[in-house]
């Protein structure tokens, strides 16, 4: 059975693997704070609740997103880093709502088929940056009929490759959501540096050209525009053999099952 890969916009994404729907970091509104929507319509309320696991890679509200989250079909397992709950008080009110399970880097859960795995990323745990309570960053392997894994927000780090293992398709982290990344980030240059280090089959970059700050749309414009395109032609160099499979939002590509 074909995997599917359906990107939505910033780091939201479905993975469909073995019959099991995954959804990652789902943010499902036009405005987040000061950041606006400006490319991309949101998943249909349907792909949303349709989701049998959804992953949160760490505790920034683009990433782990309360009103998002509450979206969900009722019971949904939600899987975020450990401590989420403590450092986070909204999770709180979900819990009797959602199963949220917490997991560190090296654990894994199971839906189904699919074996989920969490590994570390190279990012800042904290909800906010002068809280004082932390979770780890992770990313996570699915694992089905095929390997995907999903970045979340990470940096390059030492051990990066040995941490994943072997993957089929990777969904990387190549921009953000303002004109500059601050550490703990890949842009497209690092993104192709992390690829060639994976060595992946295929791979789909993510976390770019969906939200940018009110007010600044002329302030470098071309980061809210190109790291896609950028990554998919830096790519060419350090992994040739990567097929890099460029989605605009709401796109799928079907992937051929089978290593």
């Amino acid at each position: 059975m074909p995997v599917e890969v359906t990107w939505w916009g910033h780091a939201t994404a479905t993975v469909r693997d073995s019959g099991v729907t995954v959804l990652t970091d789902p943010l499902l509104v036009r405005r987040l704070a000061h950041l606006r929507r400006r490319r991309g319509a949101l998943p249909p309320p349907g792909a949303v609740r349709s989701a049998d696991l959804v992953l949160v890679s760490h505790l920034h509200a683009d990433h782990l997103h309360l009103g998002s989250l509450a979206m969900l079909a009722r019971g949904t397992r939600v899987v975020l880093p450990r401590g989420a709950s403590r450092a986070v008080p909204g999770l709180r009110r979900l819990a009797p709502l959602l199963e949220l399970t917490e997991v560190a880097p090296g654990e894994v859960v199971r839906s189904g088929p699919l074996a989920v795995r969490a590994v570390p990323a190279a990012h800042d745990g904290r909800r906010l940056p002068v809280g004082r309570r932390t979770a780890p960053a992770l990313g996570f392997v699915v694992e089905g009929e095929e390997r995907t894994y999903f970045a979340g927000d990470t940096g390059l780090f030492d051990g990066m490759a040995e941490a994943v293992g072997q993957v089929d398709t990777a969904l990387l982290p190549v921009g953000g959501w303002g004109p500059f990344l601050g550490e703990g980030h890949l842009d497209a240059g690092r993104a192709a540096e992390a690829l060639a280090r994976l060595r992946p089959r295929r791979a789909v970059p993510v976390h770019f050209g969906t939200y940018w700050p009110v007010g600044m749309d002329a302030v470098r414009p071309h980061e809210f525009h190109s790291p896609g395109a950028e990554f998919k032609r830096l790519a060419a160099l350090p992994a040739p053999e990567v097929t890099v499979h460029l989605l605009e939002h709401g796109e799928s590509v079907r992937l051929g099952a089978g290593r």
